[in-house]
Parts: C-alpha cells; structure tokens; sequence
C-alpha cells in the first residue's frame, strides 16, 4: 500500500514538478539580483517551497531588512498554508503518527494540497512524499538554475512559462466540480471575490496571501453553514 500511493503520488507530482520549474526558474531570477549563491537559493526553496513567500523572501534581502521582518512577512504571505493544515488534519486517519503529519504539513503547497484534497478516503501520507519527492527537488533546483543564468534570458519569456501551473489548477478543480455543485460554486465564487478583492478600498491594499486567506475563510464558512458535509 504504501509502494503504491508512493508512486501514485510521483506520478501526480511530475506535472506539479514541470510546472514549478517554470516559475522557481524565474524566481532564482529575483535571488540573483538579490545576491544569493545558487546553493543558498537551493536552500531557501527547499525549505520554503512557496512562491509569493519566496519571493518576498529575496526582494526583502535584496533590500537588507532585519531577519525579524522577513520572518514576519514571510509568516504573513504564507499563512494560507495553516488553512490547508487544517483541511488536511480532518483526512488523517486517528493512528497516523505524528512525524507523518509533521512532514506533510511541512511539503503543503497549493498544488499538492489540490491533489490530496481531491482522493477519495483518509489522507496516506505516503502519496504526498511521492508528489513531494519529485516536485520539491524541480523547485529547488530550478531556483538555482535561475541564479546561474541570472538575466541572460529575458524575464518575460521565464515568466510565460509559468502559465502551465495555471493549467493544472484547472484540471485540478474542474472535475470535482463538474460532480459537485457546491464545490463549482465555491471556485465561481472565489474567482469573483479574488477579482473584488482587487478593487474594493482597503482589502486591496492587503497582500495577496492576506486577501486569500479572507476569501477562503469566507466561502468555506457559508458553504459550511448552508450545505455542511455530515
């Protein structure tokens, strides 16, 4: 059992993995205007595996301020990730060990917690070490090709490849909807207010990460209260 979700977790990592590459590619782009060495840019994203947090992460080193801020907006930026903890923690069967639960939740990423939310039945850790263990190692080094090549390629045509992660998303959330209604309403309902999000007066002066994090406690609330799973 454990083989199996194991390799069913690598295969449904290689794409999550070709994706990353894209963008933690373009992200060693930042660490290199920020002075990092391709080994600590391995380090940083091995550690981080979070985009947004990563990049505030090297705009903030480039930038020199203290090791408290950048704790602090580190832990800002990525705090959706204690949302899907939570998500996460209600699929463990009641024996899983501590330690696997610590190592999942250290390997949540939106596009691994996509596919983990999505099987059917409790959460087996091992299919999350197969996703991680071919996803985690693209990111980190991607990060590290993209120091090295620093800004020989341009940055458009790094970013545009990154377009594929978009894609995923897609095949992640459209066939859970297309079964269920109340999840094709949440994604409807998360895109409009994302896009709200972006023009009301003071929420759009928060941060991404702040903004989905609103976002998602609202839809899950109503949707718990108007249809909640028994």
């Amino acid at each position: 059992m454990k083989k199996d979700a194991f390799l069913q977790g690598f295969r449904d990592g290689i794409p999550i993995g070709l994706g990353y590459f894209a963008v933690a590619f373009s992200l060693g782009i930042v660490a290199k205007n920020a002075s990092l060495t391709p080994l600590q840019g391995f380090i940083a994203s091995f550690f981080n595996i979070a985009s947004a947090g990563e990049y505030a992460l090297f705009t903030s080193i480039q930038a020199k301020v203290s090791y408290v801020e950048i704790a602090l907006i580190t832990l800002v930026i990525n705090a959706r990730y204690f949302l899907m903890s939570c998500a996460l923690s209600q699929r463990f069967s009641t024996d899983t060990p501590f330690i696997h639960r610590f190592f999942v939740g250290f390997g949540i990423t939106d596009e691994v917690f996509g596919i983990s939310i999505a099987r059917a039945g409790a959460l087996e850790p091992w299919y999350n070490y197969g996703a991680l263990a071919f996803a985690v190692p693209m990111w980190s080094i991607a990060t590290s090709l993209g120091i090295i090549a620093g800004t020989y390629l341009p940055v458009r045509a790094v970013s545009a490849l990154s377009v594929a992660l978009y894609g995923m998303f897609l095949a992640i959330i459209v066939p859970p909807a297309k079964r269920n209604p109340v999840i094709a309403c949440s994604v409807a309902a998360s895109f409009a207010l994302s896009y709200a999000s972006t023009l009301i007066p003071h929420i759009k002066e928060l941060s991404g990460g702040s903004r989905t994090i609103i976002i998602t406690v609202v839809i899950a609330a109503i949707c718990a209260l108007v249809r909640p799973i028994k």
